[in-house]
């Protein structure tokens, strides 16, 4: 897919919204309030500091049930995504976690949400929430019955999971996009915070043969220079945060010195390709 189909670039710079703890999550603190308005400030925080998208997660939900979530949590999470995209302009994504895309698919199409992303979309892992098997089958049947056009960015090799078996990173993403149907694959490192290499995202870039690869996670000012060499876009957040600390709130200064950081290496990128390649575009 093109990526302008959605964003207003073709390397876009995509910012998560945590959302607080939501009804029935252990950490609920009682007030949906609260958890909107918190949104509201990170949404717009993210957008006055530069970036393409957003992505909105049920985060702090944690620990997180592996399939189905409650049905008060994906009301909470379509009201909240309602506010956001009356509050700012920018294109929107839903990731229900840990692996609910039936509900993310859900929420996208009512409100017209533009994108989901899939932790498991094909394969199995063993996560901390147990067993995780992929349902891309029922995914793209329901999303096919819905006569939703929202598109599903897939994780590769998801973080805090373990595959199982031994799939390499090219099969895996060679799957992922021709039998999973994935729109776009995303690649992070093991853990929430942590990178995937270059080495890695080089590999996956050549097996999605022109689909998008994000970097999911680890992304930062120091180091999106490189990593953006062989992405698409990124999908950030820790990085953002007061201090680099995930509890905290988004930080604008820190958000618009990442996107300064990724222009910069977008615009060298570009400036090194052959003069056919340079695709022109506004932002």
């Amino acid at each position: 897919m093109n990526l302008q189909q959605i964003f207003k670039t073709p390397n876009p710079i995509i910012g998560v919204v945590h959302l607080l703890p939501l009804p029935t999550s252990p950490r609920w603190g009682g007030s949906l309030k609260a958890a909107i308005d918190r949104a509201e400030q990170e949404a717009t925080a993210l957008a006055s500091g530069g970036v393409d998208g957003l992505i909105v997660e049920n985060f702090f939900d944690a620990p997180f049930t592996k399939n189905q979530v409650d049905p008060v949590v994906v009301s909470a999470m379509t009201l909240i995504v309602q506010r956001l995209m009356n509050l700012v302009t920018l294109p929107i994504g839903i990731n229900v976690l840990r692996n609910d895309a039936h509900s993310a698919m859900a929420i996208a199409t009512c409100v017209q949400s533009q994108f989901i992303r899939v932790n498991v979309l094909t394969g199995v892992m063993a996560t901390d929430q147990g067993l995780i098997e992929g349902q891309a089958h029922q995914l793209l049947r329901y999303r096919r019955e819905l006569g939703s056009d929202v598109k599903i960015f897939a994780d590769v090799l998801v973080k805090h999971a373990r595959p199982l078996g031994s799939p390499n990173l090219t099969t895996a993403v060679q799957e992922t996009i021709e039998r999973g149907l994935a729109d776009g694959v995303i690649l992070s490192g093991w853990a929430t915070g942590s990178p995937p290499t270059l080495e890695d995202l080089e590999l996956a870039s050549a097996a999605a043969n022109g689909t998008p690869v994000f970097i999911g996670s680890g992304a930062n000012w120091e180091n999106i220079s490189t990593l953006m060499q062989a992405a698409d876009g990124a999908i950030v957040s820790s990085s953002l945060k007061r201090r680099g600390q995930i509890e905290q709130p988004i930080d604008p200064i820190r958000v618009s010195q990442f996107v300064d950081a990724a222009r910069r290496s977008l615009s060298a990128k570009t400036e090194t390709a052959p003069i056919s390649a340079v695709k022109l575009h506004s932002k």
